[in-house]
C-alpha cells in the first residue's frame, strides 16, 4: 500500500510540481491549499506524513503542526515543514513544535523525496520485541539489556527509558519539557532539571564504550540524539 501523504501548501506552482515526483516515488497525494482543507481531508483519511507550509492564508503551518502534535489522535503523524524562513531561530521554533523535520524553500523535489524517506525511516514503530543498535551501541527491549560493542551496560530504568526514547527517535531536538512528557508521562510532577542529572547519568554509562558522544546538548534548545557531530 502506498505511502500516503498530505501536501499543505498554498502556491499552487509549488503543488503542481511535487505532484509528479512525489507520485514517482510511490507516493499517494493529497493537495490543500489551506488548514481548513486540510482538516477535512486529515478526518477523511489520516495520512502517513504531512508536507506543510508555514506561511498559511488562515492558520500558519506552525500554530497547526503544534495543534496535530498535542492531540493523541494525530500526535504520531511525521510532519515536515516547508518554509522560506531559513534562519536557524526559525528551523528551531519548527522542531520545538513537533516537526519532524525543516525544509528550505527553494528545494528541489529531489531532496524532498529524500527528506521524506529519512523521516518515515525515523519515525517508524519500533516493534517492542525489536534490538535498536547504532554504531555498536544496541539496546534489546525483551532482555532489557544495553551493550556497547559487546560490552554489557548497566544503567537505572529511567536512563534505560530516556536512552529507548533517544535510539528511536534519533536526529531530532528534544526540550526538557518534551522529554519529560515521553520519557517520565505527563501525569507526573518532575522539575525540567531532573532531565539534566539523567542525561549526565546515561552519558556516564555510556562513556565506557565511547557512546556518549550520541547524546548531544542542542544550547538553547535541549537534546537529541544523533551519529552525526
Amino acid at each position: 500500500m502506498a505511502v500516503k501523504i498530505l501536501l499543505v501548501e498554498d502556491d499552487t506552482a509549488i503543488r503542481e510540481m511535487l505532484q509528479l515526483p512525489l507520485h514517482k516515488a510511490g507516493y499517494a497525494v493529497r493537495e490543500a491549499g489551506d488548514v481548513r482543507t486540510a482538516k477535512a481531508l486529515l478526518l477523511e483519511d489520516s495520512p502517513d506524513l504531512i508536507l506543510l507550509d508555514w506561511m498559511l492564508p488562515d492558520t500558519s503551518g506552525l500554530d497547526w503542526a503544534r495543534t496535530l502534535k498535542a492531540s493523541p489522535l494525530t500526535k504520531d503523524i511525521p510532519i515536515i515543514m516547508l518554509t522560506a524562513r531559513g534562519e536557524e531561530e526559525d528551523r528551531v521554533r519548527g522542531l520545538d513544535v513537533g516537526a519532524d523535520d525543516y525544509v528550505t524553500k527553494p528545494f528541489s523535489p529531489r531532496e524532498l523525496v529524500a527528506r521524506i524517506k529519512a523521516v518515515l525511516r525515523r519515525t517508524a514503530p519500533i516493534t517492542s520485541e525489536e534490538p535498536v543498535e547504532v554504531e555498536g551501541l544496541r539496546l534489546d527491549p525483551v532482555s532489557h539489556r544495553v551493550s556497547g560493542n559487546g560490552e554489557p551496560l548497566a544503567m537505572g530504568p529511567t536512563e534505560y527509558n530516556l536512552l529507548h526514547f533517544f535510539m528511536t527517535h534519533q536526529d531530532r531536538v528534544f526540550t526538557r519539557g518534551q522529554l519529560l512528557d515521553q520519557v517520565w508521562g505527563t501525569n507526573v510532577y518532575v522539575e525540567e532539571r531532573t532531565v539534566d542529572v539523567h542525561i549526565r547519568r546515561l552519558r556516564k554509562s555510556l562513556a565506557l564504550t565511547g557512546h556518549d558522544h550520541l547524546v548531544q546538548t542542542v544550547r538553547g534548545s535541549g537534546y537529541r540524539f544523533s551519529q552525526t557531530p
